[in-house]
């Protein structure tokens, strides 16, 4: 079963491990069954592609997956990684808030 993460599509993060580590970029998808996510700018990898009708063939540069582990949200307020937290607001809703800031996250 897949997990629930504190990190969403769209979101800024920052890599804190592996060989793109400082790197930031904005979430462009979450794989929750591997517990990874595509950063943008972030794991490139080269993909050697036939070509098709659709699409010439050739070498093609995109994103590749990283473990959510090794992304830390970035606090809204300062761009430093933060960890994740939840608050409940004054009209009932559940919000995600930057643990280093006290900023709420969610749009």
């Amino acid at each position: 079963m897949a997990r629930k993460f504190k990190i969403k599509k769209g979101d800024r993060v920052a890599v804190v491990t592996g060989r793109d580590r400082g790197k930031q970029g904005e979430v462009l998808r979450v794989l929750r069954a591997d517990e990874r996510v595509i950063v943008q700018g972030v794991n490139i990898v080269k993909r050697h592609t036939r070509p098709s009708a659709a699409h010439p063939g050739g070498i093609v540069e995109k994103e590749g997956a990283i473990h959510i582990s090794n992304v830390a949200h970035l606090d809204p307020s300062t761009s430093r990684p933060t960890r994740v937290g939840y608050k409940f607001l004054d009209d009932g809703r559940k919000v995600r808030v930057a643990k280093r800031s006290g900023e709420v996250i969610d749009r």
